[in-house]
């Protein structure tokens, strides 16, 4: 892996780099590189927990290969609470799952470890492609993040960067088995991305296999969708229910 000279700097400057783990395939080969050029004190490993609205066996998984230090942390709210409480559904433009429960705690973990360190450099890896969507191809791979930075009574420099920005999905697949790892098996049952179950921007591909995967679950996002009278999906400007989405009723 070709290391950008802004990153070699913050290496010698003894940064922490903190790797963003789900559990999906993303973000298991950035860790395997990560590994290869991040001295070992330097390097932590951070996974947001979801709770019952992730894929069982994630953080087994992840675990299976991290030999880093590894922490889990998790947001004082559910998803499924969030979206009863509110009334409605994340979307693409307003992705509150996201924010509360995957950057807030993990950002949150990252300032309190810094601190406990003593450190104040810190670089936030994150395993986005620019192949996933036109929105991330105009990611920039490396920058400053002004939000999590402070310059006054408490110092703390924080650089987001996205160590696989380049990498196609075939590559992806690649380097894992280069590494002599196996993916998550939801992948091999064909799931194109692993996030939520029942994520958002999952394909009607991803939301199948996940409702005959896990049918409990998908009972709740169906049931509360009737609860709330707010659906996940729409279908052109016209609300669509996940059953009709997905195309499997309950019973």
């Amino acid at each position: 892996m070709n290391l950008p000279e802004e990153i070699t700097d913050l290496i010698e400057l003894g940064a922490i780099f903190y790797c963003s783990h789900s559990g999906g395939k993303d973000s298991q080969v950035m860790y395997t590189r990560l590994r290869q050029v991040i001295p070992e004190k330097q390097l932590v490993v951070i996974h947001a927990n979801l709770g019952e609205v992730e894929w069982p066996g994630v953080i087994d998984h992840i675990r299976r290969y991290v030999i880093h230090p590894f922490h889990i942390v998790k947001a004082n709210k559910t998803f499924l609470g969030m979206v009863e409480a509110r009334g409605m559904w994340p979307s693409a433009a307003y992705r509150q799952c996201t924010s509360d429960l995957k950057r807030g705690p993990i950002f949150k973990y990252i300032r309190n470890d810094l601190k406990e360190r003593g450190a104040t450099v810190a670089v936030n890896c994150i395993g986005l492609r620019a192949v996933e969507s036109v929105a991330r191809a105009k990611r920039e791979p490396f920058r400053y993040n002004t939000q999590e930075s402070v310059n006054g009574r408490v110092i703390r420099h924080v650089w987001d960067w996205l160590p696989i920005f380049d990498l196609s999905t075939a590559e992806v697949f690649q380097e894992i088995r280069e590494a002599g790892e196996e993916p998550f098996w939801a992948y091999a049952d064909g799931n194109e991305r692993l996030s939520c179950v029942f994520c958002i921007m999952g394909s009607v591909n991803d939301l199948r296999h996940g409702a005959i995967c896990n049918p409990d679950l998908y009972r709740r996002y169906v049931e509360l969708e009737k609860q709330i009278g707010h659906t996940m999906f729409m279908k052109g400007k016209v609300p669509i229910s996940l059953e009709d989405h997905v195309g499997i009723k309950i019973s």
